[in-house]
């Protein structure tokens, strides 16, 4: 499909501002470009079918990596790195097991735990700070990585088995070292047979602080489905969460389901303070109006809560979820309200730092669907502009490009896509331009028939994948892959390892 885009290149580079305001100069004048990379054909996606697999081929120059990505001679992925000589401030360690286990006040499940858990434990750490996470596979016989979801680490900490690492084997470990810079809300997950793994228990969830702290009382909400059933931070009833009554209270939601959830909240009027681990700007009081999570996405909710002790329900998808208040007292379930929160109009437009409209490459990522063949097998497959996996070329990036790309789907599903490594502002959906904050998502819903408009700055050197977190989708072919200039992997999807992605 034809979405009309080209590279213009060239241009200045300034900081932009979303909502329709002016746009001021930050950068001044950039260099020329000349890229023509407008529809994702400018390098092949996999070269091809070797007997270890399928692998990732680079091309391009070699490139310069930020500061605080370390890289050594060589410039494949491992190499991407934090810097080595820092001490981390947070240690975790994370022990896999393949075992039957049951959610808190749930039924058994046959499936997969992290340190006896599942959801695995909370990872706490405030802004700035270096978290090193050590995982241990006991036994998890395909193997086991792990993702953290809308961190933007460096690459050599993404943890896609088969681009950035092998699975880690029964009797294995591997370790996860990356500055948390962004306070707010992510999650864990692996990222090998993810949509199996996913659904069987290998996540969690990450919480970084401010450093100033938000002064709110502070609770999470994993959404999670154990065997279809639906659970709060593993738990099939309410989670209840200690607040006084005048008491600021924010409820991290974080849906790791397949698809979209409504949020909505009944006994006061809330905010909708952050999105995918960013904060929006000036957002309103919000009544009467649902908040839709996209699969893969955070929602951080604020509530005031009311003066006479009154407690506050958060439904998240439906009459469980999390309740605020004293613990002698229950709030009563209200029917979802009937409109929906529209980020592209929510809060007041800010600068965003850079200029979408000066962007150094212009992609299109269309989503179709027909029948061939995947792993062997016929069918109908998902495609990215026409191709299925393994053969959909990369994108191709150099540090310090603004990006703009341009989402469509035609397939007949939504698919709720997520870029690894960085955050993306949305400008459009449709061709309705952006009014409200700046909306940055790493994880966005298309819906079929759906276009959206997003830039961002290509910060992160590696190799990233851009995929369907509706998991069985990517496992049907919907992913492909940011790939920065000169960067290369050592690492094969398939092959001894048994490194598989989806």
């Amino acid at each position: 499909m034809d979405m009309g885009y080209a590279d213009h290149g060239g241009g200045s580079r300034e900081a932009g501002q979303v909502g329709g305001s002016p746009v001021h100069s930050a950068h001044g004048p950039a260099r020329a470009t000349g890229h023509e990379a407008h529809s994702a054909a400018a390098a092949p996606g996999h070269a091809g079918h070797a007997a270890a697999g399928h692998g990732v081929t680079a091309m391009g120059r070699d490139v310069a990596a930020p500061a605080d990505h370390v890289p050594a001679p060589g410039r494949d992925v491992t190499s991407l790195t934090a810097d080595p000589r820092r001490e981390a401030d947070v240690r975790v360690t994370l022990t896999a097991r393949k075992q039957r286990f049951r959610p808190a006040a749930g039924r058994l499940v046959d499936g997969y735990t992290l340190n006896g858990t599942s959801p695995g434990p909370v990872i706490h750490a405030t802004a700035g700070q270096l978290v090193e996470v050590r995982l241990v596979n006991e036994s998890v016989p395909d193997g086991i990585t792990l993702h953290w979801h809308g961190v933007d680490v460096p690459n050599a900490a993404d943890g896609v088995a088969g681009v950035t690492q092998d699975a880690v084997g029964v009797g294995g470990s591997f370790t996860y070292r990356f500055v948390a810079d962004r306070a707010g809300t992510f999650w864990y997950h692996s990222h090998q047979m993810s949509h199996e793994q996913v659904r069987r228990g290998l996540l969690g969830a990450l919480v970084v602080a401010p450093a100033k702290g938000t002064g709110a009382v502070d609770g999470v909400a994993l959404l999670h489905l154990y065997d279809g059933v639906r659970t709060v931070n593993g738990r099939e009833g309410d989670v209840r969460v200690e607040a006084s009554p005048g008491a600021r209270a924010r409820v991290r939601v974080i849906n790791t389901e397949n698809g979209q959830t409504p949020v909505w909240v009944g006994g006061a009027p809330f905010r909708l303070v952050a999105v995918d681990g960013t904060d929006l700007n000036e957002p309103g009081p919000v009544r009467g109006t649902a908040v839709m999570v996209t699969a893969g996405g955070r929602a951080d909710l604020e509530v005031a809560m009311p003066e006479d002790g009154s407690p506050v329900r958060v439904h998240i998808g439906g009459p469980t979820g999390v309740v605020l208040g004293s613990r002698a007292y229950d709030a009563p379930a209200v029917p979802r309200p009937a409109a929906t929160l529209d980020l592209l109009s929510y809060g007041a437009p800010a600068p965003i730092g850079f200029d979408p409209d000066a962007a150094d490459r212009r992609f299109v990522y269309d989503i179709g669907r027909r029948p061939g063949f995947l792993d062997g097998r016929p069918g109908l497959w998902w495609t990215v502009n026409g191709h299925m996996f393994p053969d959909v070329p990369m994108y191709v990036v150099a540090p310090g490009d603004v990006v703009r790309m341009r989402i469509g789907n035609h397939s007949g599903e939504t698919h709720p896509m997520h870029l690894h490594g960085h955050h993306a502002v949305v400008l459009s959906r449709g061709g309705v331009r952006a009014t409200g904050s700046p909306w940055w998502v790493d994880s966005l819903e298309v819906g079929n028939g759906e276009w959206y408009d997003i830039a961002f700055v290509a910060d992160n050197p590696g190799i990233w994948m851009d995929h369907c977190h509706n998991l069985p989708h990517a496992a049907e072919g919907l992913v492909a892959h940011l790939m920065y200039e000169g960067v290369t992997t050592p690492f094969t999807i398939g092959g001894p390892p048994g490194n598989r992605p989806e």
